[in-house]
Parts: C-alpha cells; structure tokens; sequence
C-alpha cells in the first residue's frame, strides 16, 4: 500500500465549487513532490463551515487505486 501526506487548505467559498460539481477533483502536491489528484467528495466529511483545513494522509492500493484517506 502507498501512503503520501498532503497538506490541503480551502475555504467555505472554494469547496463550495466542488460541492455544485462545478469541480470535481483536487489537485495538490504531496510532502515528499508527487503531484496527488483525487475527487474532491472525498474531503466532504472534513467540511466544517469555514471550509478544510489540515494535514491528510491518503493510502492507496499498488495499482493506484483509492482505499482510504484520514485527516493526522
């Protein structure tokens, strides 16, 4: 399993974008410079109503695939 830590910072206003559809995926750089895209309802149970803030681990399977994500 591949982990990699990213550090995400979006206000209320930004996800909100996200939220309509408007923009599905989030697009950031990982810790360690791998650039991380992943959909962006993933980030929905960390929405508090000044948006999302934090530091998350998110794992992936060796194929690349999502398996899970959790805020450290």
């Amino acid at each position: 399993m591949q982990k990699v830590i990213v550090d995400i910072s979006l206000t209320a206003e930004q996800y909100l974008a996200h939220y309509q559809g408007a923009v599905k995926d989030v697009i950031t750089l990982s810790r360690d410079g791998r650039r991380v895209r992943f959909p962006s309802s993933l980030l929905q149970p960390y929405l508090l109503h000044n948006g999302i803030k934090g530091c998350f681990q998110i794992s992936f399977t060796q194929d690349g695939k999502f398996q899970s994500i959790e805020r450290l």
